[in-house]
């Protein structure tokens, strides 16, 4: 589904100042864990590097979005809670004035890979945002929240800035944890619908490639019992374990019950041995009954010299009488095995060698923030825009970083429960430009300003088939108060 709006009214239609709301504060910020542990962000990076970066090169751009239809109204709408203010970028600089003919891209600008809810790769586009430990990436809100199935977070989540085509130039930086906004955690608000998520340091693969092995749960005795701890195993994010199946399991072990068995069974156990043998050497964890010696009324064929029973459980011979041309002695014996059975959660698991790389922010830099600016201020807008028009024309192919250029409004989008928007004129088409960065006094020199927003849905306001707006939720006080939230917080190395 494509986050495609129809915003009614003129484009550059203001609404009125909306009532200011109490801004957010730090222990109402949800925060989800996306890899919690050096072992699960290690495999995650695995999932990304492995297989010549498969995934990576086949990831689409996410089109888990929403048709809605929007309007301008006429009051109401998006408004500042407080003071206008920034906080600091890793260079501050001076306010751009107007277009620049030669815009210089930031390194800061780059996608966001992630399995979505169709277990595939995706990606949006994403930027580096200046924290207390030089780890934060910016994007939208439903770039990280699986809000079509309702899951807590997408899964095997990383930021990879200046990314093309496979190359990692910077590395890859897993995610740690996602903030985002009490309503949209919770009511899935789209006027809050803007994530920051903490990143662990860059890594890079080392000589050698990537190596794996299988995994395999405990024994459960019902399938469903098996099947549950698939489920959970899925949504565990210490593990990012991938392929999980549930297999049924009939297997010799030192632990397993004693168990009578079929003689097929222990013949496939014992190839090219005798199974008529009363001294016979039989493999690991299989036994064989001591013949039993029966009466020639009891043995079912005059014909064979040996056969197995109709249940295929008791194997019965005979041998010739010494001395004698006619006569026999007649046997049979039953079979064994120490074997465990039920159900058993399998898959597969990647480790492949890693080197630290360093933290984001010291290797691309960090974007400042704005919050509460007056609308009509001039905004830069960087991103990977990729996907069609209404009409069928693809303008932008989502391999290469684009730039836009234009000055906010407001905007509304009630059915996205989207009242408080901001927008701007631009040709950003919808699928790869979910999370594009607004940065504000963007200066062309330092490659840096301060992002003040985030795309997250774009639109054809004059019904040519042609998109010519993108909207973002509008940054105030409770959006500052979510990226100090997460600014905060220290990630650390996964080697």
């Amino acid at each position: 589904m494509k986050r495609i709006l129809a915003l009614g009214g003129v484009a550059a239609g203001l609404l009125a100042s909306a009532a200011i709301a109490a801004p957010a504060h730090a222990d109402s910020v949800p925060a989800t864990n996306l890899a919690n542990t050096n072992t699960a962000a290690k495999q995650v990076a695995a999932f990304w590097f492995g297989q010549a970066k498969a995934n990576l090169v086949n990831a689409t751009p996410y089109t888990a979005e929403t048709t809605v239809s929007a309007k301008h109204v006429s009051t109401g709408g998006a408004s500042a809670d407080d003071k206008a203010g920034v906080v600091g970028s890793s260079g501050d600089q001076k306010a751009a004035t107007g277009t620049l003919k030669n815009v210089n891209l930031p390194k800061t600008t780059g996608k966001v890979f992630f399995i979505g809810a169709d277990h595939k790769p995706h990606w949006c586009s994403a930027t580096s945002v200046q924290g207390q430990y030089k780890n934060l990436v910016a994007t939208a809100g439903h770039c990280v929240y699986d809000t079509k199935s309702n899951a807590a977070t997408l899964d095997k989540w990383v930021f990879i800035p200046g990314y093309y085509e496979g190359k990692t130039p910077w590395g890859i930086y897993v995610g740690k944890t996602a903030y985002t906004h009490y309503d949209y955690s919770v009511y899935e608000d789209g006027d809050r619908d803007y994530a920051f998520v903490t990143v662990y340091n860059g890594v890079i693969p080392t000589e050698g490639g990537t190596s794996g092995g299988k995994y395999e749960s405990k024994l459960y005795d019902s399938k469903w019992d098996a099947y549950k701890a698939k489920k959970l195993l899925a949504s565990d994010k210490t593990t990012a374990l991938s392929k999980l199946d549930v297999v049924e399991v009939n297997k010799l072990s030192r632990f397993g019950k004693d168990t009578a068995v079929s003689v097929a069974d222990f013949q496939a156990w014992n190839k090219g041995k005798n199974l008529t043998d009363p001294n016979g050497k039989w493999a690991w964890f299989t036994s064989a009954s001591a013949p039993v010696s029966i009466d020639k009324s009891e043995y079912k064929s005059w014909t064979k010299d040996s056969y197995v029973s109709q249940d295929g459980t008791t194997l019965f011979w005979r041998v010739r009488k010494p001395g004698t041309q006619h006569d026999y002695l007649y046997f049979k014996r039953t079979f064994s095995a120490k074997l465990l059975k039920g159900y058993q959660v399998v898959g597969a698991k990647l480790s492949i060698g890693l080197k630290d790389v360093g933290t984001l922010g010291s290797n691309v830099g960090g974007q400042g923030l704005a919050y509460n600016q007056k609308i009509g201020t001039g905004i830069f807008e960087f991103g990977y825009p990729s996907g069609s028009h209404p009409d069928g024309n693809y303008a932008f192919s989502g391999k290469t970083q684009k730039w836009a250029y234009g000055k906010t409004f407001k905007a509304a989008a009630p059915s996205m429960k989207a009242e408080e928007l901001v927008g701007i004129k631009s040709s950003f088409t919808g699928e790869g430009s979910i999370g594009s960065a607004w940065l504000y006094r963007y200066s062309n020199a330092k490659r840096l300003g301060y992002l003040n927003g985030v795309t997250i849905a774009v639109s054809d306001t004059d019904g040519n088939n042609r998109i010519d707006t993108n909207v973002s939720p509008y940054f105030d006080g409770e959006t500052l108060a979510v990226y100090k939230t997460a600014a905060a917080n220290w990630s650390g190395k996964i080697v």
